[in-house]
């Protein structure tokens, strides 16, 4: 299906646009486990006390929830505890330098994923978009509905859109390109939505095209992001030393959460100093199930203190 639309009339298609029912069943079971594995880490809720609350029995949350992740709901907790974050933050002032050392930059590695970049330049983004048609479709992901935003070059936006949220989710990413023209286009789109989350499909002869559309200084922090190794995080201050405006951190918090292509371009690595998640534009629950996601993926689980 494809359906071209003006800024005046922005709205995706009034059907709803299915995830699944048991994907979505089984994504509402996970977040309602991390949400209290969130609020109560430090009581170490264990799996029988999870599947309780869930209404499921051991068994079946542990299978739901590795399925989904990847990894038990019991690493899953180490993975996201406060303690967890401070170990990785130990190291936080040497990852992007340890990055740029052995070659990624520009064209970089991001986890296993290669992914190749183009700005706009300046003036394609003082026109808002103009000039632009914008393809954007709404498609399932280890963390709820996503919605995908392509050009004919790549793929310039990846918000998340939980049922219901999707009117406010395309305003919100289109606002910021208000004069492009924007297309619905499932067929589009779906090819980025199924490599992304995919690390089968992480391949260096096979890379991933994206288009990062901001102010030079956006960009430049954006760059910077995609050298954050997966398994690690750092820090504001450190992103801003990195640019060169070492005293620009709140600037570049900023520019973090404008960050318009979530999950690839990896804002979610970015904490405050402390160990502190910082912010998320897309929910702090998911920042948290993305950053033990990607530890399950990147090696062994920190044991918690």
């Amino acid at each position: 299906m494809t359906k071209a639309i003006d800024l005046a009339g922005l709205a995706p298609d009034p059907r709803p646009i299915s995830v699944g029912e048991e994907a979505a069943e089984h994504y509402a079971v996970v977040r309602r486990t991390l949400e209290r594995i969130t609020r109560d880490w430090r009581d170490q809720p264990s799996l029988e006390q999870l599947a309780r609350e869930a209404g499921l029995q051991p068994i079946q949350l542990q299978r739901v929830f590795s399925r989904w992740a990847g990894l038990t709901p019991k690493q899953f907790l180490q993975a996201i505890t406060l303690d967890h974050a401070k170990a990785l933050l130990r190291d936080s002032a040497s990852v992007l330098d340890a990055s740029y050392e052995v070659g990624l930059s520009g064209s970089s590695r991001l986890h296993d994923l290669f992914v190749t970049h183009e700005a706009m330049t300046p003036g394609d983004y003082r026109n808002r978009g103009g000039g632009l048609t914008i393809a954007y479709g709404f498609h399932p992901s280890p963390f709820g509905q996503v919605l995908v935003m392509a050009t004919d070059k790549g793929l310039a936006g990846l918000g998340f859109a939980d049922p219901g949220e999707e009117q406010a989710a395309l305003e919100d990413m289109s606002g910021r390109w208000p004069a492009a023209r924007y297309v619905q286009d499932q067929e589009a789109t779906s090819g980025y939505a199924g490599r992304v989350f995919d690390p089968e499909k992480w391949q260096q002869d096979q890379p991933l095209n994206i288009v990062m559309i901001g102010t030079d200084f956006e960009i430049r922090v954006w760059q910077t992001l995609l050298n954050i190794p997966m398994g690690q995080v750092t820090t504001y201050s450190d992103v801003a030393a990195r640019i060169g405006s070492p005293k620009a951190s709140r600037v570049v918090g900023t520019a973090v959460g404008r960050n318009p292509i979530s999950f690839v371009v990896p804002c979610h690595r970015v904490l405050a100093k402390g160990g502190k998640l910082g912010g998320y534009h897309w929910g702090l629950t998911r920042k948290r199930a993305i950053l033990g996601w990607e530890s399950g993926l990147s090696g062994p689980v920190l044991e918690c203190v």
